[in-house]
């Protein structure tokens, strides 16, 4: 093992001696024929649930393009093997005394994929891009706690007024509205990675194309075959390259969980996330300890378009919310590998209180009642049908859980129709603010903190599917920013209250699981509560 400066621990590839060397150089003298499989290149195949809806690491929301984002890209902090927020593009940081300031030092051997250096000015131009309208990104918000930031994001100002700045060079400077708890962790987020300025203003749209695209991260976009796969390729310009092992990576879309089981049985697909839950003990009993399966800070949730009649009425949206069987659901549907829900932010966040209405802790039997008592007085029942369409992206567990949702609704006069789409047009209606009833959606942690749950209620928040806005709610996520450490879970606390836990902004159903397949012969896998796995501290054997 060898240590960077850092201090995180790498596996070293190389290692040297007088023997090696003159093996290499009468190996040199072979024909190429000859060359031991040893040199190689090494090509890992991963699952990744669906083709992205963008390479812009800006207009990127989905799981998918975040696993891709974090091997081409690499923010101002990143994310180690075990998901632990490390030094990315930035090798240090002071932070001032009030926790406002934040000055960034640049490694001077960043460079990105063409050779060029990546400066203080590339993060100053992508941030700007972030809150820009134009740009539209979904996750602009992550930017709030920047100076200025949201009044940008609404046109109150212009982008050169944003705290960001360069000092020089390699010395970046960003002050924030407050002191930020979870400032550094955010930056490894997608959101926040550069760009360089020049490939967006010559190529437009375009930039993102294989041989357009320019990256600072471990990996270079190599191809891009639209439903067949995406590869990367090594960056050789990467500051740590020497360190990364993969030489190539194909990322497949892998939304038919069935047909991927069988393709990494085949040796075809490495690595792949989700798999049919039915088959949990089946796959368990075949691949043994390549199945893996633990706790992860992720909500499956379902979303109703509280903009839209009558899905407007929190009444009516309680009353489906306390119809449905969460237990039935994490046991049966999902075979033990998820667990009910009924807040929004997950268990495991050190000194938050999580808040769930209070049929949470009622029998089943109970809440119906409760439930039916509602749908009367609004004029629903057998009689008098309510109907709801429910739409979710492809898979065999959406579809299932879908299916279960479905018949737990029909006895009390609800019905449901059931619209299934791939991901990518999914969530493209979801972003686009479409029209539908119901919606299939899931959240998983950026970083580890409540706001980053609560802020998608955030009236305009890019990610805010549901189109929910309560003033009260807002004003309490405001107070928060500001506020001390304790004072600020607490608010955070009061408003998942109001905004989950009485008005359904969201209505949670279970709490994830990761549910990965990974071969014996993928080292450097190591399990984590954001299931995030970056390619380059991955190993073949």
């Amino acid at each position: 093992m060898i240590t960077n400066k850092e201090g995180s621990c790498m596996t070293s590839h190389h290692k040297f001696s007088l023997r090696s060397l003159l093996v290499g150089s009468a190996l040199a003298l072979l024909p190429v024929a000859f060359a031991p499989a040893a040199f190689a290149e090494t090509v890992l195949d991963r699952g990744n649930v669906d083709d992205p809806e963008s390479m812009d690491p800006h207009r990127t929301s989905t799981m998918a393009e975040g696993n891709l984002m974090r091997d081409l890209f690499l923010g101002l902090t990143a994310h180690d093997a075990a998901a632990r927020t490390i030094p990315g593009a930035a090798e240090s940081w002071d932070v001032s005394e009030d926790g406002k300031t934040y000055t960034f030092h640049l490694r001077a051997d960043a460079r990105w994929s063409d050779g060029s250096p990546v400066t203080a000015e590339d993060f100053v131009y992508s941030w700007r891009r972030v809150v820009m309208p134009e740009t539209a990104a979904e996750y602009a918000y992550m930017l709030a706690p920047v100076v200025n930031a949201e009044d940008i994001t609404a046109g109150k100002k212009k982008p050169e007024e944003l705290g960001i700045s360069a000092k020089d060079k390699l010395t970046l400077v960003v002050t924030l509205n407050a002191a930020t708890p979870y400032f550094l962790d955010m930056l490894s987020h997608q959101s926040t990675y550069p760009v360089k300025r020049e490939n967006v203003e010559a190529f437009g749209t375009d930039f993102t194309k294989p041989g357009n695209l320019v990256s600072n991260g471990a990996y270079k976009l190599a191809g891009f075959v639209p439903n067949d796969h995406i590869t990367l390729e090594k960056n050789p310009e990467f500051y740590d390259a020497a360190n990364v092992a993969i030489d190539k990576v194909n990322y497949y879309p892998t939304a038919d969980n069935a047909a991927a089981v069988k393709r990494f049985e085949a040796g075809e697909l490495d690595v792949n996330r989700d798999f049919p839950t039915e088959q949990t003990a089946d796959l368990k009993a075949k691949f043994g300890d390549q199945v893996r399966v633990g706790p992860i800070l992720g909500t499956y949730y379902y979303g109703f378009k509280t903009d839209k009649a009558p899905w407007d009425n929190p009444r009516l949206r309680q009353a489906i919310s306390m119809l449905i069987d969460r237990d039935f659901l994490a046991k049966k549907v999902w075979q033990d590998t998820m667990l009910p829900a009924y807040s929004f932010v997950p268990p495991g966040i050190e000194g938050y209180t999580a808040r769930a209405p209070d049929y949470a802790d009622k029998d089943q039997i109970d809440r119906e009642d409760e439930a039916e008592k509602i749908l009367t007085e609004l004029g629903y029942g057998p009689s008098s049908p309510l109907k709801m369409e429910i739409r979710f992206n492809t898979s065999d567990n959406n579809s299932n859980t879908a299916v279960a949702i479905q018949e737990m609704l029909r006895p009390f006069g609800i019905e449901v129709s059931l619209v299934n789409a791939d991901t990518k047009s999914h969530y493209g209606l979801l972003e686009a603010k479409g029209n539908y009833d119901v919606a299939r959606a899931a959240w998983y942690a950026d970083y580890v903190d409540p706001e980053n749950f609560l802020a998608l209620c955030k009236t305009g928040t890019g990610n805010n599917y549901t189109q929910y806005s309560n003033a009260e709610y807002d004003g309490l996520l405001s107070k928060a920013a500001a506020a001390e450490p304790a004072e600020r879970l607490k608010l955070l606390s009061d408003a998942e209250e109001i905004g989950v836990a009485r008005d359904l902004c969201v209505m949670p159903l279970m709490y994830y699981s990761y549910h990965n397949l990974v071969s014996a012969k993928v080292g450097g896998w190591q399990e984590n509560v954001m299931d995030i796995h970056p390619t380059r501290f991955l190993t073949l054997n």
